[in-house]
């Protein structure tokens, strides 16, 4: 049976709930496996990579160490100690590590692009003879004999089904052209911003 008495006694049931200006244990716990993750896919990365990416030195040195560790309890134990490590930077300094990741990301997509757009180009090299004379247009410097050379060569390749170094040499001089005039580029973009 219902207490007839209850809620006439003078107080708010809210009166007795405690309030939190802390975050709940679960949402700690979900902040430190976010960094244990983040410590990982620096963990992941070249070591290169790691001694550019903007952190203190212990942070750094943690993370290198991991990197050199092949005992699978050994490397948990130390991708632990990384996230501890991680959980001593401040949102600045986490914020310029995942910008970097973000960074590395989206370039390895951008040079996974032009990859592809060099492949296609160099297709095009094999079928077309207007785009070689294009080619040898915007850069006259290339041996428009060489050129033609690896051009029936990468031809003769494809049809005997042997392995394609001429190819991949057409490749490599399309890459060359491609780096010579990425520089030039960038200084007219940085002429447009004026």
């Amino acid at each position: 049976m219902p207490n007839p008495n209850r809620g006439n006694c003078g107080f708010q049931s809210t009166e007795f709930e405690q309030e939190y200006e802390r975050p709940s244990k679960s949402q700690l716990k979900r902040d430190m496996t976010a960094l244990q993750k983040l410590g990982a896919e620096l963990v992941a990365e070249a070591r290169d990579r790691v001694k550019r990416v903007p952190m203190p030195e212990d942070v750094r040195e943690a993370i290198l160490e991991c990197q050199l560790i092949k005992d699978h309890e050994g490397r948990r134990r130390q991708l632990q100690y990384v996230g501890k490590k991680m959980r001593t930077l401040n949102d600045d300094e986490l914020a310029a590590i995942q910008r970097t990741l973000d960074s590395w990301r989206g370039l390895s997509k951008a040079d996974t692009n032009a990859m592809h757009a060099l492949e296609r180009r160099r297709d095009k090299l094999l079928t077309d003879e207007k785009v070689l004379t294009d080619l040898l247009d915007q850069n006259p410097e290339l041996d428009a004999q060489h050129l033609r050379g690896l051009i029936r060569n990468a031809r003769k390749e494809q049809a005997e089904n042997k392995p394609p170094k001429a190819y991949r040499e057409l490749f490599q001089i399309l890459k060359q052209v491609a780096a010579k005039a990425k520089p030039d580029d960038d200084a007219n973009d940085d002429h447009d911003e004026d």
